[in-house]
């Protein structure tokens, strides 16, 4: 019996690619530039993981309730095609990233447009990757949206108003560009597939999903008050108490790849020889700003390259916020709600399709967002 867990333990283990590659990310620059304890608990973001935690379970009680479901249903009964659900689908991840952050917008989202695959011929992981690329888009219009905005917006002086105008140009050419390629990747064919509007009507568990639904937004406000831990605690009290088994399908690989991902890039972007590769650079060219802030967002993600890039170019928080925003398109590691989305989609090779769609994405919209932010000043 134990030999038959550890092997199944492995197996599960195996499955967790990325989760595999952070991790020996992490141990590998540990073993070549040993740093102590308070730099990993530094690195490894602990308000964030429990954050993270507590939007898991919130999510994961809703959906247990099966009142997404029943959401789904009804969405699809009003849908015309594929290409409209889609559009309206990746329109609400842009507009909620605004206010509720990107991770957040895909914990409420990706869960819905899952529900709405079943019974319909809706390309499902490919709206999923799509609503990534949207809460990118969103979530860079505003001083809100996302940890690098927020970051920079503090720094810049600026008001919330004129932070949103400055990022207007950049934000809107990522949405008119995202909005043209959901009408070339989904068709505009007929949604059901046949017997989808005879679905039979899912069971709801009504207790579960209002007191989910208060949860999420009471873990919401503690969130901005920056009280995670305290959200976290209240989230498992909660559920430990009356509904233990949705303590039992959170995704506890997603949250281990993140600490991974969060100690592994943590120790990379503070690495000697990378600090010392940037101090070569002239970070006060708008073009080094621009080129630097989007590459390597993509290898060590937009938040840590933000971090990173910030001492080094003199103050300019706008050109910056810009540049990371866009690195969020691109390698799936550009940006922390790609790798969410990806998760909480779940299937096999997404990986793959979302890269056969946000790299030439990112080859198109960089080049066209610095054009115009040149042209605009």
């Amino acid at each position: 019996m134990p030999e038959r867990r550890a092997h199944a333990w492995w197996k599960a283990l195996r499955r967790e690619r990325l989760l595999l590659v952070f991790g020996g990310v992490a141990v590998a620059l540990q073993l070549i530039d040993a740093q102590p304890w308070a730099r990993w608990r530094d690195w490894l973001a602990l308000p964030t993981l429990l954050g993270l935690f507590a939007l898991l379970l919130s999510i994961e009680g809703i959906r247990a309730s099966g009142a997404v479901q029943r959401a789904a249903q009804a969405l699809a009964k009003r849908a015309h095609s594929q290409r409209t659900l889609a559009l309206a689908l990746v329109a609400g991840s842009a507009l909620l990233s605004m206010v509720l952050t990107n991770d957040v917008s895909l914990f409420l989202l990706v869960p819905l447009t899952v529900a709405l695959g079943r019974g319909s011929a809706l390309p499902v992981r490919r709206v999923v990757i799509l609503e990534a690329m949207g809460v990118n888009a969103g979530s860079a219009l505003s001083p809100v949206g996302n940890p690098q905005n927020l970051l920079l917006w503090q720094h810049s002086g600026l008001s919330m108003a004129a932070f949103v105008w400055r990022m207007l140009p950049a934000a809107g050419t990522m949405l008119a560009l995202l909005a043209l390629t959901v009408c070339l990747l989904v068709p505009a064919r007929a949604l059901a597939d046949g017997d989808a509007a005879a679905a039979p009507t899912p069971a709801v568990r009504p207790a579960l999903g209002w007191v989910s639904a208060l949860l999420l937004l009471g873990v919401l406000v503690l969130l901005q008050a920056d009280r995670s831990g305290l959200a976290a605690a209240l989230a498992l009290l909660v559920f430990a108490s009356a509904w233990r088994e949705v303590l039992r399908r959170v995704d506890w690989g997603l949250l281990a790849t993140l600490a991974a991902m969060f100690a592994g890039l943590g120790h990379l972007a503070q690495w000697a020889p990378l600090q010392a590769w940037l101090l070569r650079l002239d970070w006060h060219s708008p073009p080094v700003i621009y080129a630097g802030g989007v590459l390597l967002s993509q290898v060590l993600s937009n938040v840590p390259a933000t971090v990173l890039l910030w001492p080094q170019v003199g103050g300019q928080a706008m050109p910056l916020a810009v540049a990371v925003d866009v690195g969020g398109f691109g390698l799936a590691l550009g940006s922390l709600a790609n790798l969410i989305a990806l998760r909480l989609e779940g299937g096999r090779g997404n990986l793959g399709e979302f890269h056969r769609i946000s790299l030439p994405f990112l080859l198109v919209c960089a080049p066209l967002v610095w054009l115009v932010m040149r042209l605009v000043g």
